[in-house]
């Protein structure tokens, strides 16, 4: 089922969890083993991250060095398949623009709608650890709204082959990210903004927000959207913060700022163990007070905490 439809005929908020694919050389048990303790919940869908490759220097035996191409976590098309059996969940795979030509997306777009995944998040996707700024592969796309309308094009039936007629009509419901404190690559808020309602304009069906630890700026974020004409579903993605190291490593990868009544509790602890109390408890506030807001789904950040997770939302639910 569509994330749309899934909101639509919900009576409550909604519950979904976005988890990583395990490092290669591991077992989807590990899938498995971090998801059954959520699973009570009843999450209307999963997400799946995309991760693309990345390049490393190999040191040969004769002292030069070879550059290979090392894909860490792979298999999001095969997880969404897997979840989707082995819970009767919907999976919403991300797609990505780095890494990826053209038509190796289209080939991947072809495996899901084979496999009955009827959703997709569309993203960008970052730079390579190494490199400052996102360069597209050979015959990729640059944009999250190019990738966008290449999914649309085969909503209608129009695949990469010009001399291909009759395509078959995919029916995948399209997400995209949105930032309620601004993508750190747009000069301001407002044209942030445009982009977004551009690619809503080009066929989004929903939006799936940024990690925040500031409801209001959310809050202020979904007017902001309203007020553009964005009408489309706006997802909210929670995170908790759990280590004294994510109060600087979170604003420096991901441009979101910790609240001072936040910060101030943490830099209290003496332990992460403490910190993770403190950080599980803003959670479940932000939680009540969204669900009081009326969001449609509260999407969590799993990313290797689910426990954390389950008991906030027990607390929630």
């Amino acid at each position: 089922m569509k994330v749309t439809e899934h909101i639509a005929q919900a009576k409550d908020t909604l519950i979904s969890f976005e988890i990583l694919p395990p490092l290669k050389g591991k077992s989807i048990d590990s899938i498995y083993d971090h998801l059954d303790p959520l699973m009570e919940f009843k999450p209307a869908f999963v997400n799946v991250t995309y991760h693309r490759s990345e390049h490393m220097f190999k040191k040969r035996a004769d002292g030069s060095f070879e550059k290979v191409e090392i894909r860490k976590r792979p298999g999001t098309v095969a997880i969404c398949a897997a979840l989707m059996g082995h819970y009767n969940v919907d999976a919403v795979p991300h797609l990505i623009c780095g890494g990826f030509s053209r038509e190796e997306t289209e080939n991947a777009l072809i495996d899901l709608n084979y496999l009955g995944v009827d959703n997709v998040l569309v993203l960008r996707g970052d730079a390579p650890k190494n490199e400052t700024f996102f360069e597209p592969e050979p015959n990729g796309h640059r944009y999250a709204d190019e990738l966008l309308q290449q999914v649309v094009h085969m909503n209608n039936g129009i695949y990469l082959e010009e001399d291909l007629q009759s395509g078959v009509k995919t029916k995948f419901c399209i997400g995209v990210a949105g930032y309620p404190e601004k993508h750190f690559e747009a000069p301001n808020m407002q044209t942030d903004m445009s982009y977004l309602k551009k690619k809503v304009e080009n066929g989004a069906d929903y939006i799936v927000t940024q990690m925040f630890f500031d409801n209001q700026k959310f809050i202020d974020f979904v007017g902001k959207c309203r007020e553009a004409g964005i009408t489309v579903p706006i997802i909210p993605g929670l995170k908790p913060i759990t280590t004294r190291k994510q109060l600087t490593i979170l604003p420096r990868t991901f441009h979101v700022d910790i609240p001072t009544d936040l910060s101030t509790e943490i830099l209290k602890c003496k332990t992460d163990k403490e910190v993770e109390e403190v950080g599980t408890e803003w959670l479940i506030k932000q939680s009540r007070e969204l669900k009081q807001f009326g969001v449609p789904v509260l999407h969590y950040y799993t990313l290797g905490k689910p426990h954390v997770i389950r008991k906030a939302v027990a607390e929630v639910v």
